[in-house]
């Protein structure tokens, strides 16, 4: 991959500092405490919220707020997959029933369970608003054979009420004294559509890759098909996709015929995310590729990463990744993977 197609789409991918806007949102708490603060969002069971007075944005456990009103659009997802987009009020009940959340849009209103709301993105007439992601950076260094490690990644998403498309990038770098450098660089495209059936949608994927373990010099990999959303609450989500794929790699020149190759596969794609109130959260992704026009013949890549929040939007990580090849070509490694650590940084929705 050359260097200016990288250097272009690192700057895509870096974080956009988003406008801020007035803080007159209004949060009530279960045990009284009324709240004026700036509503960014609901992931994961914690609803993010800024204040005038406090440094940063806070973190809220989403189940222990009883009121909340802002003239904010916010796009809101369910457990059973409806998707709502409009201004968020609290009606008036009795004590002892469950919070209700009024979603409310220019023509019609909706009153939704908040036990049931799982995500609101926060939306806006302004195109640079609706980005959410974060930045991540990992170095190790050790004097006794000279080795540098470094890893670096960042992904954003952009939401709108029933689709949305994200873009990621992965790099990692490890160079000891008296070895060969060894580079994988990994760029992601993808996007996805609710249907009109709760909880399916269908979905593309993209990805780019350069491995010099498995002496891959550009592996270029397209699919797409229909998905369901298996689990999708405020402790966990999960997802897959199955449908056509294709794929095409070029090898680094070897002695062999071989350089570049086509398959037309079939591609299982799945994510499963775990989180822990505030604190903690598991991502997991993978992709299983059986060819069809090479029976036998099978690819699986995965990535996954856990996160232990420090402070604000700041955490630390600790990821893995890998690639293999059942069968690759001769001369060429089946495999590669490895681990890294370092520090993330969350914008946008965080």
């Amino acid at each position: 991959m050359n260097t200016r197609f990288l250097l272009l789409t690192l700057a895509l991918l870096f974080p956009v500092q988003l406008y801020a806007r007035d803080k007159t949102d209004i949060m009530v708490m279960t045990n009284g405490d009324r709240l004026t603060c700036e509503v960014k969002g609901l992931d994961a069971g914690v609803l993010y919220v800024s204040f005038d007075y406090i440094d940063g944005t806070a973190s809220v456990n989403w189940s222990k707020v009883a009121r909340l009103e802002s003239k904010q659009l916010f796009v809101v997802k369910t457990e059973g997959g409806t998707v709502y987009t409009g201004i968020l009020a609290t009606p008036d009940i009795a004590a002892d029933r469950p919070v209700k959340i009024q979603v409310l849009a220019a023509e019609k209103e909706d009153l939704l369970d908040r036990s049931q709301i799982v995500q609101m993105v926060a939306t806006s007439d302004r195109f640079w608003q609706r980005f959410n992601g974060e930045v991540s950076l990992g170095v190790i260094y050790s004097k006794g054979n000279q080795s540098t490690q470094y890893s670096l990644s960042s992904n954003t998403a952009y939401v709108r009420e029933r689709w949305n498309v994200l873009a990621g990038f992965d790099s990692s770098l490890s160079s000891s004294s008296g070895a060969n450098a060894s580079t994988r660089n990994s760029v992601t495209f993808g996007g996805s559509h609710l249907l009109r059936w709760n909880n399916w949608f269908y979905a593309g994927l993209g990805t780019f890759l350069q491995s010099s373990v498995q002496g891959i010099a550009l592996q270029s990999t397209v699919g797409g098909g229909i998905g369901r959303y298996f689990k999708n609450t405020n402790r966990t989500n999960i997802s897959l996709v199955f449908g056509p794929a294709w794929q095409n790699t070029d090898y680094k020149q070897a002695a062999g015929p071989v350089n570049n190759q086509n398959l037309a596969a079939a591609i299982f794609y799945g994510r499963a995310q775990f989180f822990k109130f505030s604190k903690t959260n598991l991502d997991i992704t993978a992709a299983l590729l059986p060819a069809l026009s090479d029976p036998g013949r099978v690819r699986f890549n995965t990535n996954a990463s856990y996160y232990l929040k420090i402070v604000s939007n700041l955490k630390w990580n600790v990821s893995f990744y890998g690639n293999w090849d059942n069968r690759p070509p001769p001369g060429f490694s089946g495999s590669d993977y490895g681990t890294s650590s370092g520090l993330s940084w969350t914008f946008g929705l965080k």
